[in-house]
């Protein structure tokens, strides 16, 4: 897990995991706690928020995920680097130290209808076919790296790769550091999780100054 302290307003403490990787999630509750955050966002949709705390922030027993092909290949390819979990264990983490603190956790990614919205908007046909191609190549031969961060870097920017998908991903964290810094107003610290190919341009985001009146 790579990490960065940055002053937004309010000191952000942005986090990045591998996705899955269950080494990284354990650190997450160690880089919280000295931090001390009053908040804390994670990188993902509303939606999906909602159903980790239902389903499995607490439960005695975790619901069996069902996962794409592409998904399972992500997973036995990272699967060479430690123990792997679905879903994300580093966003349960975060949820189950926010929870143990009495600290609220908060989606920052686009809901599933702005998600959709965004999508249309980026990805044409033809990107859209080439994702798929790019997808099922990966499942065949996922990218043979030295460590998870590598992994997880060469899986994003094979599937990603597309000029639409680069605008897509943009998108996604412009809205990501918007939420940030609507998060942080008020507050003093906030803790901001995301996966760890996000890390480099959420980071980017969040140390530019915003436009006064965007």
């Amino acid at each position: 897990m790579i990490s960065a302290r940055l002053n937004a307003g309010s000191e952000i403490l942005l986090l990045a995991p591998v996705r899955g990787l269950e080494e990284d999630a354990r650190k997450v509750p160690g880089a919280l706690e000295p931090f001390g955050p009053e908040a804390i966002g994670a990188g993902v949709a509303s939606e999906e928020l909602k159903g980790l705390v239902r389903y499995f922030v607490g439960a005695a027993a975790e619901p069996v995920v069902p996962l794409a092909p592409t998904e399972l290949s992500e997973v036995r390819g990272l699967a060479r680097f430690g123990e792997v979990r679905v879903p994300n264990p580093s966003f349960l983490q975060a949820l189950e130290w926010g929870r143990g603190h009495n600290v609220p956790v908060a989606a920052l990614d686009p809901d599933e209808e702005a998600s959709a919205e965004l999508f249309t908007e980026h990805i044409g046909y033809v990107e859209l076919v080439r994702r798929t191609v790019r997808e099922h190549r990966l499942g065949r031969s996922p990218p043979a790296t030295s460590s998870a961060d590598a992994f997880a870097l060469a899986w994003d920017g094979s599937i990603a790769g597309g000029s639409g998908s680069r605008r897509l991903a943009a998108a996604r964290d412009e809205h990501l550091a918007a939420e940030t810094r609507r998060l942080s107003e008020g507050r003093r610290r906030v803790a901001v999780v995301v996966d760890r190919e996000r890390f480099d341009s959420v980071r980017a985001r969040l140390s530019a100054r915003p436009v006064p009146g965007a």
